[in-house]
């Protein structure tokens, strides 16, 4: 927690500190990727940093961070530190580069903020940033080690073994280590990072949840085409040219939205490519023979643009207390409702508790549906792909 003379400093200043965050961090990245030109081309996702998203989640997780240390000392927002610390480390972050961007950030925040830093402002805020630094840090070093991977290298060799087109704009890929050692274990709903070298050098890096249970023979991920560029160069490149006998840079499976063990109630609910860690969580159900409850919700533009369709169906229908609901914007004769999804009616166990992965909007729906319904804002758990720009909120 915050030091005693650190907490009115602190709520004195969060007006004027999250006012100006937004151009803070704006400031922050173009002085880091100054001195460390590295960084963009081989760490950051070029995308997020051309469309902002980057920034604002920086600046929503400072914020949310500090609100935390003065509003709530005694609670550590756990579940904010832990869905960035897994991305952290599917990245291969190490614990020396939290103080590059401690150097950066606070000379971006004195040049924005000028002479209202002064040199007790400067230390309340240091504390802000050493506190969440040391949480993740913390955190990550336990990622790594339950990994069995040193700080940083989390990256292995992998092959391709089959590729498939599941639609017009979305492939899948199986991959498997190209050392012969067995693929480590995940827990359903997990992702990894895979890394290309782009025609300019530059080696970026996206995230791709792994669409099937663990056990079965390889690794798949679903990857939908983004058209773009930057925010498109990965999975555009993949599509034009990852080919079965290829290799890919894979990192070890990282990721906060799993499958809880027991027999809870569930509600699996996504749209779009957000239905990717909803099927490695319903195939490892299915081939464990679990007979929980299980309500599962998905949202897709076309029946055409479902990727999965077939084996999401498949999947539902080997559960005993499966129930499948469908929504497509053009339904067509597919038999799914048309529009979007609306959880308001549905039939919903008690105790259920919900996972749900797509973009924002429909997060913010859903969520806001089920709260509505009486279910805990502690029961609601999701997954967003890309920067999380919700840091904030309740999940």
């Amino acid at each position: 927690m915050l030091s005693e003379h650190a907490v009115p400093v602190v709520r004195a200043t969060l007006p004027a500190v999250g006012g100006a965050l937004d151009r803070i961090t704006a400031r922050f990245y173009e002085r880091l990727f100054a001195a460390h030109p590295e960084l963009l081309r081989d760490l950051f996702n070029r995308g997020n940093q051309a469309g902002g998203e980057q920034r604002q989640a920086l600046a929503g997780s400072i914020a949310a961070f500090a609100v935390a240390l003065v509003e709530k000392p005694d609670v550590r927002p756990d579940v904010m530190l832990s869905r960035i610390a897994h991305k952290h480390a599917s990245l291969g972050v190490t614990a020396a580069q939290y103080k590059t961007v401690h150097e950066h950030l606070f000379a971006a925040i004195v040049e924005v903020l000028g002479d209202a830093v002064t040199p007790e402002v400067a230390q309340a805020w240091d504390e802000v940033y050493w506190l969440m630094a040391n949480a993740l840090i913390a955190l990550e070093t336990r990622l790594y080690q339950e990994a069995g991977i040193t700080e940083g290298q989390a990256w292995r060799s992998m092959e391709i073994t089959e590729r498939r087109d599941e639609t017009s704009d979305t492939t899948s890929f199986v991959l498997r280590r190209t050392d012969g050692t067995p693929t480590e274990a995940f827990r359903p709903g997990q992702y990894v990072s895979v890394r290309v070298t782009l025609p300019d050098g530059a080696r970026q890096i996206r995230q791709y949840s792994l669409s099937a249970a663990p056990g079965r023979p390889g690794r798949r991920i679903t990857v939908k085409r983004v058209d773009g560029d930057p925010a498109g160069e990965v999975s555009s490149w993949l599509h034009a040219h990852a080919r079965a006998g290829d290799t890919l840079e894979v990192s070890a499976p990282f990721g906060d939205l799993v499958l809880p063990e027991g027999e809870t109630p569930l509600l699996l609910a996504s749209a779009g490519i957000g239905s990717t860690p909803m099927l490695a969580m319903l195939d490892h159900l299915a081939a464990t023979g679990s007979t929980r409850p299980v309500v599962v919700v998905h949202a897709d533009r076309a029946p055409g643009s479902h990727a999965h369709a077939a084996e999401l169906r498949e999947l539902v229908d080997a559960l005993p207390q499966g129930t499948l609901h469908l929504w497509y914007e053009e339904p067509g004769d597919s038999g799914a409702r048309p529009g979007r999804a609306d959880v308001t009616a549905l039939d919903l166990p008690a105790g259920v508790t919900a996972y749900l992965c797509g973009p924002l909007p429909f997060l913010r729906a859903v969520r806001g549906d089920l709260v509505g319904r009486g279910v805990a804002a502690s029961d609601i758990h999701y997954e967003v792909f890309g920067p999380d720009l919700w840091l904030g909120g309740e999940n």
